[in-house]
């Protein structure tokens, strides 16, 4: 385990001697080893929160580094190439469960394994993605926990509306790896909410960051304009990027993660990734202790959250209607 990972798996818990004998001991004669196979940099904070919930469940369930468990880590720095490299790697080792952070890192190890117990933290459609047969029943070496509802996309645009009620046209940014499958569930659904209310809706598919750029400043131009930023993980590396477009055009942008809003971004609602992460080690444990990933079902999020920036809400001349402020979990001032 390389020294950055060590330091972060100490980081987020107590020491060993504050856990409860009953809770350390485990019906284990040997050292597991568990993979962890992240699509970001070791650098991302967002990331490093929920890795943090993670390593502190599995310890809080027994599960010991340096005494019965192993934990190997690769960050791949939203580089594919490296993912599957680092995939291999992993695999390499023999590990007895790996737990994929996105979409993509589970896609990979689909690719490269069958067998080795695999639990993804957010998946947006394991079902259409083929990691698994179904929910309840998932069938392979695959099981886990989704990141969102397709449902869910309707309420961005809700909340467009509600904070941004000039806007008439609504560009919908959305990975266009995706757009044969997640990005187009999403847009089908706020395209038709929004013609229910009279909007005019214009997908935007991410690419490449010059060509992101180029898009979505085109798009900003143009009068009484919105955003909302879909599932997807060119969006996730990309943040930065786009939440510095929005804030150079004054372009009121909800997006689907509270990583976008902690950044400087007007609003976002989507799940707690950080409870995904948090119950995902949950399912590791039951893997180490004998269940199979074929017989664990999908899990879909159980804490959603509504994150509102005020600072940028009144860099964009915004005002923000008071019971919008009332319904979020966290304003950032």
């Amino acid at each position: 385990m390389k020294r950055r990972d060590v330091l972060t798996f100490f980081a987020v818990a107590a020491a060993d001697a504050a856990l409860p004998p009953a809770v350390r001991a485990q019906p284990s004669d040997r050292v597991r080893r568990i993979g962890i196979l992240m699509s970001v940099a070791a650098d991302d904070q967002e990331a490093q929160g929920r890795l943090a919930a993670l390593l502190q469940q599995l310890k809080q369930l027994g599960w010991i580094e340096g005494s019965n468990v192993q934990v190997v880590i690769r960050w791949s720095g939203g580089d594919f190439v490296r993912m599957r490299k680092d995939a291999g790697d992993l695999i390499a080792l023999g590990p007895d469960v790996i737990v994929a952070a996105v979409g993509p890192t589970a896609a990979v190890l689909q690719q490269a394994t069958h067998t080795i117990p695999t639990v993804f933290t957010q998946a947006v459609d394991p079902v259409g993605a083929g990691f698994v047969q179904s929910l309840a029943r998932p069938g392979g070496n695959m099981t886990g926990f989704t990141q969102f509802e397709y449902g869910l996309s309707a309420k961005w645009l809700e909340l467009l509306r509600e904070i941004a009620p000039q806007v008439s046209l609504v560009g919908v940014a959305r990975d266009a790896v995706d757009s044969n499958l997640v990005g187009i569930g999403q847009w089908a659904i706020i395209q038709a909410a929004a013609s229910l209310v009279s909007l005019e809706t214009t997908p935007i598919n991410l690419q490449f960051e010059g060509e992101t750029e180029r898009t979505l400043s085109a798009f900003a131009r143009k009068p009484n304009s919105g955003l909302i930023v879909a599932v997807g993980t060119t969006a996730t590396i990309q943040h930065a990027l786009i939440i510095a477009l929005a804030a150079r055009y004054r372009l009121p942008t909800v997006y689907h993660n509270r990583l976008f809003v902690d950044a400087g971004g007007l609003i976002s609602y989507g799940p707690n990734l950080v409870d995904n992460y948090r119950r995902a080690a949950g399912y590791v444990d039951r893997i180490l202790k004998g269940e199979k990933p074929a017989d664990l079902p999908v899990q879909a999020p159980t804490k959603y959250e509504l994150v509102l920036n005020m600072k940028t809400a009144k860099a964009l001349g915004l005002t923000v209607p008071p019971a919008l402020i009332a319904r979020a979990d966290e304003v950032i001032e």
